[in-house]
């Protein structure tokens, strides 16, 4: 049986009760008190806030903890989405992880040699409690990385799920969900690390690159 309480409740990796998280929480929410405008408030400042980088590929307790991405400013879908339920849990308002396989089109040239393949698996969102129902909420890509690689931002009302758009705005495949794997109150760390060994063996290499630098260079050749 699934334990009510487990959608609210701090863990080592969704530390909503640290005060740093708490304050993050508090500044982005300000005075509002409805919980769904909350979650809004919450949902762009981690889009936005912090910046995407998926050449920060720390599949450890540490690297992908709430206060890490916090204090970092950077993080990827996964750790952003842990964040993210941090700040709601943190106000009382239940969250949840969501992880799903994606075939993904924005991607920079290091990461593709390095993946070689276009699927990325595990692909983290958070599933926020509103009004009796989960909605889905994606914060990974911030806005000036959607603004350089042409694509519609992801908004988020608390009311519909938001995930990511098919197309981009010239009309070029963008993401494609593949499956879904379900949603979970804590991150399933084993089975992500288990499937990043087996599709991802040479992912360590990202380390050497600069997300910000190889997407400034590429777009500009774009341009």
């Amino acid at each position: 049986m699934n334990d009510p309480d487990a959608a609210l409740r701090s863990t080592a990796f969704i530390e909503s009760d640290r005060d740093d998280i708490r304050a993050f929480a508090a500044s982005a929410t300000g005075a509002e008190s409805d919980p769904r405008r909350r979650a809004v408030r919450l949902y762009y400042a981690v889009r936005d806030d912090i910046r995407y980088d998926p050449y920060l590929l720390d599949l450890s307790i540490d690297g992908l903890k709430a206060s890490t991405v916090l204090h970092s400013g950077r993080g990827w879908c996964v750790n952003k989405a842990v964040l993210l339920a941090a700040a709601c849990r943190s106000m009382g308002i239940p969250a949840r992880l969501g992880y799903a396989d994606v075939r993904n089109h924005l991607s920079t040239e290091r990461m593709r040699q390095t993946m070689q393949t276009d699927v990325f698996y595990y692909h983290g969102y958070t599933a926020i409690g509103l009004n009796g129902h989960w909605v889905k909420a994606t914060p990974a890509f911030n806005l000036s990385l959607c603004e350089k690689f042409g694509l519609k931002p992801l908004e988020f009302d608390g009311l519909e799920d938001s995930i990511y758009h098919p197309y981009d705005l010239a009309g070029q495949r963008h993401m494609e969900y593949l499956q879904l794997r379900g949603e979970f109150d804590d991150v399933p760390l084993a089975d992500i690390q288990d499937a990043f060994a087996r599709h991802y063996p040479h992912m360590a290499k990202l380390d050497q690159g600069n997300f910000d630098q190889d997407v400034a260079r590429e777009t500009a050749a774009k341009s």
